[in-house]
């Protein structure tokens, strides 16, 4: 873990927030080529859950929803933690991750748990009273089981749909870890998938996204013997939660949950329409009945995910009797996908690779190289994940062909740049799947 973190701010990948101030407890800033992915992690998700399907559709909900939105859910009464102090160094702890009943820093006493709510207090409106108390979302789904009435009234879906967003969301943890692990504002790519109450076509979904969910990880490059799927113990389980599965992820310090699968049944429809006065039901075409459908939720948290992608990208060999850091990045979730050098910095060649450049920006993000030797710079886009390299040199000024070289078999073939973008294009692979249909 040490390594990739200094990988990360090293190469702009991600920095400390308020860094020259000497940073905000676990809070962090993605610099140019985190940002990138960051994208790419988000795009990866879209396509694969909304794009590509006909099943789901997209939504964008406010960060502030209306305070009674957290009374429905339950996160006001429910949504805590128990909070432990040491009455000796003063530190904190969550109560339910310590071992016996000292303090783990210094071995001083515990005070007694007390429960502490993990939501983010504010104030909308130029007065601070409990009339504007207003709270940051610890999570983006309420937002879409609010607006729950509208999607089903303005986009003539059928049962089985899902709405997906991705978003901000804030958690006031009492102890953040591990990197952008458990930090207190985080990126979320949830999806609820609402579905007729009956206990086959809610297990039948269940499994199918609890399958989906794991191969898609799989499918961006993390390595299938990291993962696993656990099913919550009844006493594990959230509130609203008839059943839960977490797609684990093996890191550095240990298993660790990646993605939450859950079976959510009516509690939130219900819990609103209760709150709201609304009736949130359904009309069955094929039945002629109304209800309130069933929620199967996947819940993805885009740091985690980031995390997880680098740890299983991050290499080490040695390449021409010389130590390589190399980030195997699956090329669709690579900051950079290309980077253009040329060879000498004369002869017309820097001008022919910034052509080259140029004309490859419109398609991909590009890096233009030209210092050092060409080793070096091969070496300097291998760390960040950078898939391909296309070399401008003397034959490129004689027939117009480059070599692209490939990160990871480091293989080099010519290709004419009038085809370079649909080479690359190619290797990079976004391709449509199959029909996403239940199992």
């Amino acid at each position: 873990m040490e390594k990739l973190v200094n990988l990360c701010k090293r190469r702009g990948i991600v920095f400390p927030t308020s860094d020259i101030y000497g940073g905000l407890g676990s809070t962090f800033d993605y610099g140019p080529l985190g940002v990138e992915l960051k994208r790419n992690v988000k795009e990866a998700w879209w396509r694969e859950m909304v794009q590509y399907r006909s099943d789901v559709l997209g939504l964008d909900s406010a960060i502030f929803q209306h305070p009674r939105t957290w009374e429905a859910s339950g996160h006001l009464k429910n949504f805590t933690d128990p909070l432990v102090d040491c009455k000796n160094c003063k530190q904190r702890f969550r109560a339910d991750r310590i071992e016996g009943d000292k303090c783990p820093a210094c071995g001083g006493e515990l005070t007694p748990a007390r429960n502490f709510n993990l939501m983010f207090k504010t104030f909308m409106g130029p007065v601070e009273d409990t009339a504007a108390v207003v709270y940051l979302r610890p999570e983006t789904a309420q937002g879409i089981f609010s607006n729950f009435e509208n999607v089903v009234d303005t986009q003539r879906v059928k049962l089985p749909f899902g709405v997906a967003q991705q978003g901000k969301s804030f958690r006031n943890e009492i102890t953040t870890e591990n990197f952008i692990f458990r930090t207190r504002e985080f990126e979320q790519m949830e999806m609820e998938f609402f579905v007729r109450p009956d206990r086959a076509e809610e297990e039948k979904w269940y499994r199918y996204w609890v399958d989906f969910r794991f191969n898609w990880h799989v499918k961006f490059g993390i390595k299938r013997e990291h993962l696993r799927a656990r099913e919550h113990a009844t006493d594990e389980l959230s509130h609203y939660s008839s059943g839960t599965t977490d797609i684990e992820f093996l890191y550095p310090f240990g298993w660790g949950e990646l993605e939450g699968v859950a079976k959510r049944g009516s509690y939130d429809l219900d819990q609103h329409a209760k709150f709201s006065g609304k009736d949130l039901t359904y009309f069955d075409e094929d039945t002629k009945t109304r209800f309130r459908p069933w929620v199967i939720e996947p819940a993805l948290g885009v740091d985690r995910a980031m995390l997880a992608f680098m740890l299983d990208a991050y290499d080490e060999d040695v390449v021409d009797n010389e130590e390589r850091i190399v980030l195997r990045l699956d090329p669709r979730l690579a900051p950079i996908k290309v980077a253009v050098y040329p060879l000498l910095r004369k002869a017309g060649q820097p001008e022919k690779a910034i052509a080259v450049r140029d004309a490859l920006k419109r398609h991909f993000t590009v890096a233009y190289d030209q210092a050092g030797s060409i080793g070096r710079r091969y070496r300097r886009q291998d760390e960040v994940g950078t898939p391909y390299g296309v070399t401008i040199d003397h034959q490129t000024m004689e027939d117009d062909t480059v070599t692209v070289r490939d990160r990871d078999s480091m293989a080099q073939d010519r290709v004419p740049i009038a085809r370079l973008v649909e080479v690359i294009s190619d290797r990079i692979g976004w391709t449509r799947p199959a029909a996403a249909e239940p199992v």
